[in-house]
């Protein structure tokens, strides 16, 4: 792929994992404020401070503080805006006409900068309460910087104004004052910040607590004044505006007035109107942070539905290929309208047949493929293409002197105009196409052949396996060859909408054929064009997985990726070239449409939300509970160890390799989504690629035969 399609794939998911992060940050989960006693050493906290009142200012030599006079009240809420609580509260005030101070977290100004603008224009007092709400004490200076500015900016694009007052999370009272709180309020005192604690904790954060305790812990004695600290954000706030419907009446009934933070420190306003650069910048981040939760939600939820339909499909899969297997064991299939078929398809399928086998450059292969064929226990006529091979491959073909082969030379034009070729040249009902890269076992073509008893079938898809499964690369491809056969095959020879009848092995009735005018070069999957014009023709396609084949699958990364990418490309090819099979009707049109909408849905369009996935379980470990995001990760991946189990008990294969399935997970699935990938893009960009030759070690014969002494 060209570079800046790879630089344009990488911003992208870069954007997304970025968009990700702000989301997390925003969303990150965080201890409740609550009642804390100083546990630690005091001497550097000025004893004014820890004797004096909730308002305190110092600029790192000087300290002073300010109590609320007596019978007045300064009501203050932690951990907002939420747009589940705020306005609730908000709505109380405003009933009985009483003004409030607000400390909000930047993370949440920004998400719900409308709930902010509410708090704002009702004329309460809005202070700072960080950004994403840490403990301070234990941060940097950079850290405690970014943690203010960022949220002063967010206040400023939401309000157009700032803030001179500070409380910093998980603070109480004086009383809780110690070193390591006290320098962060020292430093907040010399950028110029009023640091507010309380007096009284409402204790609304207390799961237990009663309307009854709320309301005993903000009662002052002897009529104090105070300080009130309340919550409408970080948990349940459904019980505070409750609360304070009872609190307010009862304390004005108790003499008590309401005030501000300004009015108590003398100060015209806490909350000074923001410079224009601030309120620029402020409503770029708002803006951003709104752009990413909304992204993240919108893929949260398109991940959640996608899953839910995967775990769908592979259950209703397992369910159809079982049928499927149960149905052949039996003996007996159905023919389209639901009669019984007793003995199997009908009457032994004995005519002759026509192999014909497509090859370029297959020196290593083509002497082993041509012996299995001689081995066939069906009557059968070889007929080998040579298109235009420059390593001796006809001439390999011919040395060998057995009996029925014909070797066919022409230029080289293509795997679809050489299977054209040896069509045009046979002479029977049915004609076999494989690879020459491929051998079959003596019984492979008779099986595969019994199908075309029944009248309605066009086409027969045989069983591809792994040959070399020596190596990590080729065993993940035995997994995968497996799982696609074992399951997915029968499962769509059940449905009626097989769309791959596979190059390796696959049998066609030749009037079939000639009524889709045989393979075309449009697409490099020949193999997906073919099947889908049969179908759309009305011929049904089904799999016969006692026919195998045995292939030699690509050793190296380079490799497999030059035969996947060919292979995604062509499929896309395909399907746009069959995209009308969408809207045709007839038994065509249905097979057509269920077998594009599978294509499309789960091995185009799902697929290419993988990396989201990757980039979500980062996400779910760094930023939700790590121990739950790891039991869905571990639960998904055991659903699929199951269902390629029982996929390998229904081919009755080994399940040795099975335990390679959780590393496919981390390096092959990766692979094979870049891959796709780099197909859409070069399908978008009209890219057009040939047909790509992989390099063959050979010897399949010989592996055949050990597999077979087994």
């Amino acid at each position: 792929m060209p570079r800046p399609r790879w630089l344009i794939f990488s911003l992208l998911v870069g954007l997304f994992a970025s968009m990700l992060l702000v989301n997390g940050l925003v969303k990150g989960d965080f201890a409740e404020d609550g009642a804390t006693a100083s546990t630690a050493e005091t001497d550097e906290v000025p004893a004014t401070a820890l004797t004096g009142g909730p308002i305190i200012q110092t600029d790192g030599t000087t300290t002073s503080t300010v109590s609320v006079p007596d019978r007045q009240i300064v009501l203050t809420f932690d951990d907002g805006p939420d747009p589940r609580y705020t306005p609730e509260i908000v709505k109380v005030l405003a009933e009985y006409d009483v003004p409030a101070t607000f400390f909000m977290i930047g993370s949440a100004i920004s998400r719900y900068p409308d709930v902010v603008r509410q708090v704002s224009d009702a004329g309460h007092e809005i202070g700072i309460h960080t950004f994403t709400h840490p403990d301070l004490s234990d941060k940097n200076e950079r850290r405690r910087s970014l943690e203010m500015q960022e949220t002063q900016l967010a206040l400023a694009g939401a309000t157009g104004e700032t803030s001179v007052i500070f409380r910093p999370p998980y603070s109480s009272t004086v009383a809780a004052l110690d070193n390591a709180n006290w320098g962060v309020i020292r430093d907040m005192g010399e950028r110029g910040y009023l640091t507010i604690v309380n007096d009284l904790d409402s204790r609304d954060w207390e799961e237990d607590a009663t309307m009854a305790d709320i309301a005993t812990a903000v009662t002052p004695a002897d009529g104090a004044g105070a300080v009130l600290l309340f919550h409408d954000g970080g948990g349940d706030r459904s019980r505070t505006a409750s609360a304070l419907a009872t609190v307010i009446p009862d304390l004005k009934k108790a003499g008590y007035t309401f005030t501000t933070l300004a009015a108590v420190a003398g100060l015209a306003t806490v909350n000074p109107v923001a410079t224009a650069d601030k309120m620029f910048l402020g409503t770029a981040i708002d803006g951003a942070v709104q752009i990413a939760t909304t992204v993240a939600t919108f893929f949260s939820w398109l991940l959640l539905a996608f899953g839910v339909l995967t775990i769908a499909r592979l259950l209703v899969m397992l369910v159809l290929g079982r049928r499927h297997a149960r149905r052949n064991r039996r003996g007996g299939r159905r023919r389209a309208g639901g009669n019984r078929q007793p003995a199997g398809w009908g009457p032994p399928y004995g005519a002759p047949v026509t192999v014909v086998v497509p090859a370029y450059n297959e020196k290593e292969c083509i002497a082993d493929t041509v012996r299995s064929l001689t081995a066939s226990t069906h009557p059968i006529r070889i007929i080998v293409v040579d298109d235009g091979s420059t390593d001796g491959t006809a001439e390999i073909a011919e040395q060998l002197g057995l009996p029925n082969v014909t070797v066919i030379w022409q230029p080289n034009s293509g795997k679809p105009a050489a299977l054209n070729t040896g069509i045009a040249a046979a002479d029977t009902e049915v004609v076999v196409m494989m690879d020459g890269d491929t051998v079959f076992e003596p019984d492979t073509v008779r099986l595969l052949v019994q199908p075309f008893a029944d009248p309605r079938v066009g086409a027969v898809a045989g069983n591809a396996k792994i040959a070399n499964r020596s190596g990590m690369i080729a065993l993940w491809q035995h997994i995968e060859y497996v799982v696609g056969f074992s399951i997915d095959r029968r499962a769509h020879d059940v449905m009626g909408c097989m769309t791959t009848v596979p190059g390796a092995i696959g049998a066609f009735r030749t009037s079939t054929l000639r009524q889709v005018n045989g393979l075309s070069d449009d697409t490099l999957a020949e193999d997906t064009d073919l099947t889908i014009a049969i179908i759309r023709a009305g011929w049904r396609v089904v799999y016969e997985e006692r026919a195998r084949a045995w292939t030699e699958a690509p050793t190296t990364v380079s490799q497999l990726w030059r035969q996947r990418y060919r292979w995604c490309y062509g499929t896309m090819q395909a399907m746009w070239k069959h995209r009308r099979a969408l809207v045709e009707r007839g038994p065509g049109g249905r097979s057509g449409r269920l077998g594009l909408l599978n294509l499309t849905l789960f091995q185009t369009l799902m697929p290419l939300l993988s990396p989201l996935i990757d980039v979500f379980l980062i996400y779910g470990l760094l930023f939700l509970d790590p121990l739950v995001t790891a039991a869905v990760w571990l639960a998904v991946l055991s659903t699929q160890v199951i269902a390629t189990g029982y996929a390998f008990r229904l081919d009755q294969e080994s399940l040795r390799p099975i335990w390679r399935v959780p590393l496919q997970q981390f390096v092959y699935r990766q692979m094979m989504y870049l891959v796709l990938i780099q197909s859409t893009l070069a399908a978008l960009g009209g890219i057009r690629l040939g047909w790509q030759k992989l390099h063959r070690v050979g010897g399949l014969g010989a592996l055949l035969g050990s597999r077979a002494g087994r």
